[in-house]
């Protein structure tokens, strides 16, 4: 049944009924966000992990699962909003860890740890001759823009709305007060070529920098089209800009990252979340004349500190990760699993009748209920009641998922996980099928493949 024809009553109460299950099965989640919101502000220091009624509190998590302090165990199909890509307490990123624990925590002096996981991204990354580390993957994006003004002279940077550079260059929705740099910036629609250059006909001489997540995350698993990053490289050379390439999700998708895949070579690219090995992590790399602006041995150089930026426990943990776990072939694994697991539940929706396109690539899979796959976050229609039916549901039957409905796999996660997690998602469908859309056309996957 089409989602318009269900009256409005009985929507409420299923999801009355969802959250009623939900809060009966999580007690101490609730008790503790209680508790917590004494101290903190709505009960957590990340705005991403807030649902209503209420988030369930984590007390563990090892491999491919999390374990609520409820004692519920989760197959994890969030890990860390793509940080923890390489799955809960891997034992050989541990195993250093733990050596190095032993010859101390902070050293507040260079050493050979931060050589080698520079070393580790250089060799990995055709675009990146130098690197230097900081500590997020926003801290990245905000120098990478602050040093593109800085070496063009030029003061707008280009984004896209819906693109999400961390808490201090949101642009997902409205605009966010925290936002840096807002009266320095110019928008264009995603995927849209024709978008970008009226907005560079105005503004171009004055732009020093294209920035662009190859895939957006944040605002819904969204690949960007490859000839549209082709043409983007093109336009940046062609106003005199930089084009920066945020790839803070997407280095997962080989050992090169997005831009690999898609042969775009950028000037500046961004790095975060998982290449830190589970630890604080973020880095900004690219050309040798660029980066080498921030070298402090050098007269006019431009200053770029942090306390925390060669944390040793961090280069340690990202160096080994590199090396020694995303390995080209687990990337190439992981990627596929992805792949099979997008094949499965697409075809249990169109065996249904029901509406679903799947976005993103590889790993990280995005599912929308409706029947084209999103070019731009103005194309989602997915509503926010599907999302919630989905993600609560999912959690109910062991499945640890975001609410935005991305689901990130991990080096940790097995074709068995995928397919006991296809088998819940068939259960989602028939229990909420009169909630969702249903089309006599095909179902679309989305635009996942290069």
């Amino acid at each position: 049944m089409n989602q318009s024809t269900v009256e409005k009553p009985a929507l409420e109460r299923e999801i009355e009924e969802l959250e009623a299950r939900y809060s009966s099965a999580n007690p101490r989640s609730r008790v503790q966000l209680s508790m917590a919101r004494r101290v903190l502000p709505g009960g957590n220091t990340r705005a991403a992990l807030h649902y209503d009624p209420f988030p369930v509190f984590i007390e563990s998590a090892e491999g491919a699962r999390v374990i609520d302090v409820d004692g519920h165990s989760y197959v994890d199909f969030t890990n860390d909003l793509t940080a923890g890509f390489y799955g809960h307490s891997h034992p050989v990123i541990l195993a250093d860890i733990r050596s190095a624990l032993d010859n101390g925590i902070s050293f507040g002096g260079p050493h050979r740890y931060e050589e080698a996981l520079a070393k580790a991204i250089c060799s990995r990354f055709s675009s990146i001759e130098r690197v230097r580390f900081c500590n997020s993957g926003t801290e990245a994006n905000l120098v990478a823009m602050g040093l593109a003004r800085a070496v063009t002279g030029r003061p707008l940077v280009l984004a896209f709305h819906g693109g999400y550079h961390g808490s201090f260059a949101n642009y997902l929705g409205a605009e966010t007060p925290l936002n840096v740099d807002k009266p320095r910036l110019r928008f264009a629609r995603f995927n849209d070529e024709e978008d970008v250059r009226r907005v560079l006909e105005k503004d171009g001489a004055q732009t020093a920098a294209i920035i662009i997540e190859p895939m957006m995350g944040s605002g819904g698993g969204i690949l960007a089209d490859p000839t549209f990053l082709a043409n983007l490289r093109v336009i940046a050379d062609e106003c005199g800009a930089l084009l920066i390439f945020d790839e803070v999700q997407t280095a997962r998708f080989s050992p090169g990252g997005l831009q690999d895949l898609v042969q775009v070579r950028t000037d500046l690219t961004t790095l975060g979340k998982s290449l830190g090995g589970g630890l604080t992590f973020g880095a900004l790399g690219g050309r040798a004349d660029l980066m080498d602006l921030l070298d402090p041995s050098l007269p006019g150089a431009i200053g770029h500190g942090g306390t925390f930026n060669n944390n040793v426990l961090t280069m340690i943990a990202g160096q080994v990760g590199l090396t020694k776990v995303a390995t080209a072939e687990a990337l190439h694994g992981a990627n596929a699993r992805g792949d099979r697991l997008r094949q499965s539940l697409f075809s249990a929706a169109r065996a249904r009748g029901l509406v679903l396109s799947i976005g993103a690539y590889g790993s990280i899979l995005s599912l929308h209920f409706q029947p084209k796959a999103p070019c731009n976050p103005a194309e989602i229609a997915t509503t926010p009641v599907q999302r919630k039916l989905f993600h609560l549901d999912m959690l109910l039957r062991g499945f640890y998922v975001q609410r935005r409905g991305t689901i990130n796999l991990s080096l940790a996660t097995t074709d068995e996980d995928c397919t006991a997690f296809t088998e819940a998602f068939v259960g989602f469908l028939d229990r909420y099928s009169a909630f969702l859309p249903g089309d006599n056309t095909r179902c679309k996957q989305g635009s996942h493949a290069l």
